[in-house]
This record gives structure tokens, C-alpha cells and sequence, in this order.
């Protein structure tokens, strides 16, 4: 069955909902669960996503907390 663009866009909503419930968890927490993602570990909330998509989040992740630089650091 192919997939088609309704079934991307609520893959890309449930994804971003999934970032969005990291992010509120706060800075330190967030860069936790990066570190726990980078090395295939599982995060709550996540254990439904395959493993592309959870990279996803992690890219998403990433992006996110660039813009914070080192003031957040674990």
C-alpha cells in the first residue's frame, strides 16, 4: 500500500509532537534524552517510533537545541 501525503503529514505531526513533549521535560533533560537516543537507547514516549523515525526526532532535536549553544550542557 503506498503512502500518501496524509499519511506523511500525521507522520510528521506525531513527530513533532513527540519533540515538542521532550522539549517541555526542560534543557538538561532534553540533553539527556539526545545522549540516550545517540547511543539506540529507548525514551519514554518513544518506544512506538521505528528506528528512522526516532532518528528524526533526534535530528529535530539537534536543530533545536543548537540554538542554545553550551549553555546547556550536561
Amino acid at each position: 500500500m503506498p503512502v500518501t501525503e496524509q499519511d506523511r503529514m500525521v507522520d510528521r505531526q506525531s513527530l513533532e509532537w513527540c519533540v515538542e513533549v521532550i522539549c517541555n521535560k526542560g534543557c538538561r533533560a532534553v540533553r539527556e534524552d539526545m545522549v540516550t537516543l545517540e547511543q539506540g537507547g529507548d525514551v519514554s514516549g518513544l518506544e512506538p517510533l521505528s528506528d528512522d523515525q526516532r532518528q528524526a526526532v533526534l535530528a529535530e532535536l539537534r536543530a533545536i537545541m543548537a540554538v542554545y549553544g553550551d549553555s546547556c550542557r550536561l
